[in-house]
């Protein structure tokens, strides 16, 4: 967007790994009501104290005033993120009667007669019932039951109307998918009319730290194992698994420390840790890449034609293990708690010469233009909106 002429603003958690990448692309950080990794570690830490809809009113109401403050002189918002945080961004669009654009990283978000809703805690969708149009009206009456009072609460305080389906009305008639087509395609429906523009890539050019050089260059190519902002003991628990497999398999490891705070049991010389690291130089001089399956993650490791296994843990991380596993580029391990059995089998097959052959043939087609594709359809329809006001244009983007 930047580089089509627009003044961009990101909206996003004050966290330094988020503060650190919008400072690498020179856009300015507004900050979110809150540090994500300090709010998911709470929330996992004390998920009975506070209920569902009491947490989702607490991110909407925090949320509102953030995007509120960012959007002040902008034409459009870009949404993305947690539903709260993308329902405060549509509140104050409309406040402010600016235009509005909703995007996700995943398809299974989006309603679908090609796939199931996902459950909400204490709103299960009932397992006889295979009418996928059946199952998403049920979403849709769980969404009202969770975000539904918040939001129109905050509607009604600014004077506008009550909607009945809160998941509709901030999706939007066109939502947007910012996710690969080869990865993670959109299988036409009537429930939804999509937008797929591609993964949003941030092109990295830090270089790899000198000591991480050196271990890479003083053998064979090692396995990667990381669980991003997975800040939970069953993250520790599967990489202890995983290193032990790669170790049985006589290869080594780089260990990503991540938000689980991932440390080695001893000081061998076989595996080496690292912090926040480019993914895109890293991957692809990787044997595999072992991970949680984030959107990002997967992307990532496909675009290097690195074997990925992924453990996931929580959300759409089941998904992305299932597409790594249907495309043949890596294994999907079942459950979030491997033992040494099954990721030394989930090892065994990423590691196979056709998973590996496979992986460097689907690199090929992964695109790399999303952003630059989402940028100038956002710009040139801003531009029919209103051509020639030379108005300030920003993206708010509630990071997970």
């Amino acid at each position: 967007m930047q580089a089509l002429g627009a003044e961009v603003v990101v909206c996003a958690p004050p966290d330094d790994e988020f503060a650190a990448v919008l400072d690498r692309a020179g856009v300015p950080l507004a900050p979110a009501f809150s540090s994500v990794r300090q709010w998911v570690t709470e929330a996992l830490a004390d998920r009975s104290a506070v209920s569902l809809p009491q947490r989702a009113a607490q991110v909407l109401a925090g949320q509102l005033d953030a995007v509120a403050e960012a959007a002040k002189g902008c034409d459009l918002i870009l949404a993305a993120g947690l539903f709260p945080s993308t329902a405060a961004a549509r509140l104050v669009a409309e406040q402010m009667g600016i235009r509005y654009v909703y995007a996700t990283f995943c398809p299974i978000w989006l309603p679908s007669t090609h796939h199931r809703p996902r459950a909400y805690p204490e709103h299960p969708l009932p397992a006889d019932v295979t009418d996928s149009r059946v199952l998403w009206d049920l979403n849709a009456q769980a969404m009202n039951a969770i975000f539904g009072g918040a939001f129109n609460a905050h509607r009604a305080s600014i004077g506008l109307p009550p909607v009945d389906n809160v998941r509709d009305h901030v999706f939007t008639s066109r939502p947007w998918l910012a996710s690969d087509p080869v990865l993670s395609p959109w299988q036409v429906t009537d429930l939804c009319d999509v937008v797929q523009t591609g993964a949003w890539i941030l092109p990295d050019e830090r270089p790899l730290p000198a000591d991480l050089l050196a271990f890479l260059n003083a053998g064979p190519a090692p396995v990667y194992v990381g669980f991003g902002s997975m800040p939970m003991q069953a993250a520790k628990d599967a990489a202890l698994a995983a290193i032990a497999a790669i170790r049985d398999q006589g290869r080594r490891a780089i260990v990503l420390r991540g938000w689980a705070d991932l440390v080695l049991n001893d000081d061998r010389d076989d595996c080496f840790i690292v912090g926040d690291v480019n993914q895109q130089a890293l991957f692809p001089r990787l044997a595999a890449v072992v991970h949680h399956g984030g959107a990002g993650t997967t992307t990532t490791a496909a675009r290097a034609g690195a074997p990925q296994i992924v453990v996931p843990q929580i959300a759409d991380q089941p998904y992305w293990a299932g597409r790594v596993a249907e495309l043949g580029i890596g294994a999907a391990h079942q459950g979030p708690a491997p033992s040494f059995e099954s990721m030394s089998a989930a090892l065994g097959r990423a590691l196979s010469p056709e998973v590996s052959a496979r992986a460097t043939n689907v690199a090929r087609t992964v695109r790399s233009d999303g952003a630059a594709v989402a940028a100038k359809r956002l710009l040139d329809a801003e531009k029919g909106a209103a051509s020639g006001t030379g108005a300030r244009r920003s993206g708010t983007d509630a990071l997970r």
